[in-house]
């Protein structure tokens, strides 16, 4: 099973949150991400309609109104994506039934649903039938965002728990689930864990030499070992500026995929246990690929005396240019 989510788990994870906390402002950025990232339209909409059966139709539909506008904005620009496969008229409860009967493995009756029958019936008929046998969405994928949802509220906990249960059912790992919580409970500071490091913190102090969003976790805490080592995660598309260390750096790939390069030579792609030796004085710049998060160890060598230094952004054509070539 992946450990990490893909960029497009986490987009529909983000949105999922903010869709669910009501947070149209913070949503409506979540979904920009998310379709310049290649989240399909009607992707977005089925997790947005989907959204009704755990957070109500008033959460919904404001949803769904702040993706029309968005797409209307875009001009028509973004994927429509596929539609889901016509299903045959069926009966509905058993269909829903069966669904949910291997969406958690095992058939679920008794004890509240014989107290109260009819959310039994619309549980089945409508949410495990009518939304979940839509198949342009993986269960994996729904359930994934279901998590996102209930992780987003305030006393649902017996439900999120139950959720967490059916997504690991479906393929979802305890390092996604994790990721997912993060991203839920943390709104935009969320990021997922691309390795074995922890994310961190968004690297709000180093913000203005970053183009994107960063988060840094500090890994060592003994100053007399005169030795700084902080694990550093990007999201797709993010690169720091121009830089350079009078005492030098070294960087190891960690999770994802990313790039280093040197004023004036090739890049270099980094992926995870891919070591980087950065000069003293050398003007440089690293980063995630365009379609992938990343995550790197940053080690300060010689720091007694080692000093930054920022320079200007990395433009989007010098960026292109490095990281939009294919690696032979």
């Amino acid at each position: 099973m992946d450990t990490s989510l893909s960029p497009s788990e986490f987009h529909i994870v983000n949105a999922a949150a903010f869709a669910a906390k009501g947070d149209q402002r913070s949503l409506r950025q979540a979904l920009e991400a998310g379709l310049d990232a290649g989240v399909s339209i009607n992707e977005f909409k089925e997790i947005l309609v989907q959204l009704y059966a755990y957070c109500g139709f008033p959460r919904s539909l404001n949803a769904l109104q702040t993706l029309r506008k968005l797409v209307d904005a875009r001009g028509g620009k973004d994927s429509e994506g596929p539609q889901p496969t016509p299903f045959p008229k069926t009966d509905m409860l058993a269909l829903g039934d069966a669904n949910q009967t291997k969406l958690i493995g095992r058939e679920i009756k008794g004890g509240l649903f014989d107290f109260a029958p009819a959310i039994d019936e619309y549980l089945k008929s409508h949410l495990f039938g009518d939304i979940f046998a839509r198949d342009n969405v993986s269960w994996k994928v729904r359930e994934m965002a279901t998590v996102a949802m209930l992780a987003a509220r305030h006393n649902v906990d017996a439900q999120l728990k139950g959720h967490i249960s059916i997504a690991k059912n479906n393929g979802v790992s305890d390092e996604q689930i994790e990721d997912i919580v993060s991203i839920a409970r943390g709104g935009q500071g969320g990021a997922p864990r691309t390795g074995v490091f922890p994310t961190g913190e968004p690297n709000t102090a180093y913000a203005g030499y970053f183009s994107g969003k960063s988060w840094l976790a500090a890994l060592t805490r003994d100053g007399s070992l005169n030795t700084s080592i902080a694990n550093v995660t990007f999201e797709p598309g993010c690169r720091n500026n121009w830089h350079s260390h009078s005492g030098g750096q070294i960087l190891i790939g960690t999770g994802g995929s990313g790039w280093y390069q040197e004023r004036g030579k090739q890049a270099i792609r980094i992926l995870p246990g891919t070591v980087v030796e950065i000069p003293q004085n050398a003007e440089h710049w690293h980063g995630a690929a365009p379609d992938s998060w990343f995550s790197h160890l940053a080690i300060t060598c010689n720091p007694e005396t080692n000093k930054s230094t920022w320079l200007e952004p990395v433009s989007d054509e010098d960026y292109q240019a490095a990281a939009g070539r294919r690696p032979k």
